[in-house]
């Protein structure tokens, strides 16, 4: 991808977003994909490729720093124990459940291990509603959708690579699953990313107090955005964790004890830039390299993976809701209903598809096609019916 190609992309960035600005709950990544669709066909795009670096060391750091930081503490402490259940009791029990349903729905269609099915689940664990999240807020005068919604892709994001990483060494190295030596795993590299990004924050927002440059400033939030993932990578830790919890930690900072006073104004003023900006090269990417993924005859099935996804989503969010009297009271049925149609599958599924191409070999093809287009069709039909479903439960519930 040479530099014409990416000026020439955000320029089709800028003018989506700028419709965006105009146009009430207008889905801008799903445009931005279609338009992507389109650009493959293109003889110009046809050496553009996108790589598990890309994600995972330029864009993701940075996507999830600013959804971290902008995430209201005090809503996040409200929610912390929901949002902690779904990403991570309920991430397995979803990968679990959908793995054994997609094994016994595979049957008429194609030949797919119990293992190979687990793999297509765990990627299909993590959700991505950048293209939801603010589509809710406007529909709904209830912010606890929106924020449970966003708070359990931020965590999951992190716990579902170290499932994705269990079941795709089992996949292709034949590895043999052990409970134990997962948990041992999961909970290492979980708390040790966590740790790694409290620590990173903690001295950077001692920085700011001593730097009352605003240029400064803003460039220490980039410190601790690349950063913090960096070294936790590093170390055999979660990046991804710990640039969660170094935003969190900031935003807690900035409501308490950071002192000067429009440091988040500055932030907002560089990120909110950041953030549209990588988002369209994501979503447009994404976009021209779909028609790579999907030359194999098992729509039918890449159907009933989606519809699995969505039932399985449910019915563990439902379970696990509907366990606590607290948050049974809180949540009726309409709230489970559209945080399971928010959960749509995106950027992390694409990159630990690219992953499994990457780190791992091409691994089965049908594999990542199938998967491939389960995450596609997530992305359009989930974008498109999101408004409709939540305005309608909003009327129904004046």
């Amino acid at each position: 991808m040479n530099s014409n190609q990416i000026i020439i992309l955000l320029f089709i960035g800028y003018l989506v977003y700028t419709i965006d600005n105009k146009q009430k709950n207008f889905p801008a990544p799903l445009v931005l994909l279609l338009i992507g669709i389109g650009l493959s066909f293109l003889p110009f795009f046809s050496s553009v490729h996108i790589t598990k670096d890309i994600i995972f060391e330029w864009f993701l750091p940075a996507l999830l720093f600013i959804s971290a930081y902008q995430f209201p503490f005090a809503h996040l402490k409200k929610h912390a124990g929901i949002i902690a259940a779904l990403s991570t009791l309920g991430l397995l029990l979803s990968a679990l459940l959908l793995g054994s349903l997609l094994y016994v729905l595979s049957g008429p269609f194609l030949s797919l291990s119990f293992v190979g099915a687990l793999l297509i689940a765990s990627i299909l664990t993590p959700t991505d509603p950048v293209s939801v999240v603010s589509i809710l807020k406007q529909a709904s005068k209830d912010p606890k959708i929106a924020d449970v919604v966003e708070g359990e892709s931020m965590v999951n994001d992190g716990t579902s690579i170290v499932l994705f990483t269990v079941f795709a060494g089992m996949y292709l190295g034949g590895e043999s699953f052990s409970i134990s030596s997962f948990l041992y795993d999961f909970a290492l590299v979980s708390i040790g990313g966590v740790a790694i990004g409290a620590i990173f924050s903690w001295i950077v927002c001692r920085a700011i107090s001593f730097t009352h440059q605003r240029q400064y400033q803003v460039m220490l939030s980039i410190v601790l955005a690349y950063g913090s993932f960096y070294v936790a990578e590093n170390l055999g830790v979660s990046g991804v964790l710990s640039v969660v919890a170094a935003g969190i930690m900031l935003s807690y900072e900035l409501d308490g004890y950071i002192k000067e006073s429009h440091y988040r104004e500055y932030l907002n003023s560089f990120w909110e830039v950041v953030e549209p900006s990588i988002l369209a090269l994501i979503f447009l990417l994404i976009g021209i390299e779909t028609t790579n993924y999907l030359d194999f005859d098992h729509w039918i099935f890449v159907g009933l993976v989606f519809l699995a996804s969505i039932i399985v989503r449910f019915l563990v969010l439902a379970g696990i809701i509907k366990s606590f009297s607290a948050w049974r009271s809180e949540f009726n049925w309409k709230d489970i209903s559209l945080v399971t149609w928010s959960g749509i599958r995106g950027t992390m599924s694409v990159a630990l598809l690219l992953s499994l191409e990457s780190e791992y070999g091409s691994g089965d093809s049908t594999l990542i096609s199938l998967t491939f287009g389960a995450v596609l069709l997530s992305l359009i039909f989930q974008s498109v019916t999101i408004y409709p479903m939540s305005s309608y439960f909003e009327k129904k519930a004046r």
